[in-house]
């Protein structure tokens, strides 16, 4: 499953998940629409920065006790099942029960077993809570809504694809997800993809940055022209380095 260092996954926390899109559009032939959270997510930790992980899946219930009743060892296969591969890992857990969420399969008991078994957080389209004790243990969690009671969450099934936020995900993806939502790093992307981030940061700063905020003094006329400029020469830049033009909007 892990392709990248420890080193390369750290590192890849020093970016915000945007210039990690604008990174992947450089060195992947991955379609945009098909690697980033469609509906709108909520990350509840802003404060703790991005998160990088292997996606490990799960699918719950929490309106229904009969789970509950009829598999009553689910929880504890689902706790190997996340223990079963190296970290970091991302839980990915889709709620059968969204949009309502009836209950949090999330709280600080299991933000703290899960961060013992290696995993960093979690993206759920259900709900979370306990959250100053998940947040205490350093477990971050992007979700849809907090919620007070677990009511009937049972993990029904883990390991295979799930949908979360209008997105699939299969185990093993890589996964960056920060407040702005998530986005899943492809495999032909992987490699060059910090070398990407630090080469479209510079350009921006080089290029297009200083055109749109060093205009003291300039007419409109010569705003528009600088920044046309500079748009040139950002897709310049970007052409030589990768092949491609590159976005700056």
């Amino acid at each position: 499953m892990p392709s990248l260092t420890a080193a390369q996954l750290h590192k890849l926390k020093r970016w915000n998940t945007p210039s990690i899109a604008n990174a992947l559009e450089q060195v992947s032939r991955a379609d945009p629409l098909d690697i980033v959270n469609r509906d709108e997510t909520h990350d509840f930790m802003p404060e703790l920065g991005p998160m990088v992980g292997y996606a490990m899946t799960v699918v719950i219930s929490g309106g229904d006790p009969r789970p509950k009743q009829e598999h009553p060892d689910n929880f504890d296969r689902y706790r190997e099942y996340l223990a079963s591969m190296p970290g970091p890992k991302i839980v990915v857990v889709q709620d059968l029960d969204r949009p309502s969420c009836h209950g949090s399969i999330w709280g600080e008991v299991g933000a703290v077993t899960a961060r013992a078994l290696g995993c960093v957080g979690t993206i759920t389209d259900g709900a979370i809570r306990d959250l100053d004790e998940m947040k205490a243990a350093g477990f971050q969690a992007i979700a849809r809504r907090l919620a007070v009671s677990h009511a009937h969450c049972w993990p029904l099934r883990w390991g295979g694809e799930v949908e979360v936020f209008g997105t699939k995900v299969r185990p093993g993806q890589l996964i960056h997800a920060d407040k702005h939502g998530f986005i899943l790093i492809p495999r032909d992307g992987q490699r060059r993809l910090l070398e990407a981030a630090r080469f479209m940061d510079d350009n921006e700063c080089d290029t297009v940055i200083p055109a749109g905020t060093a205009t003291a003094g300039l007419s409109t006329a010569e705003i528009l022209a600088g920044m046309q400029a500079a748009g040139a020469r950002f897709g310049s830049n970007t052409r030589r380095k990768f092949g491609r033009t590159g976005e700056w909007k």
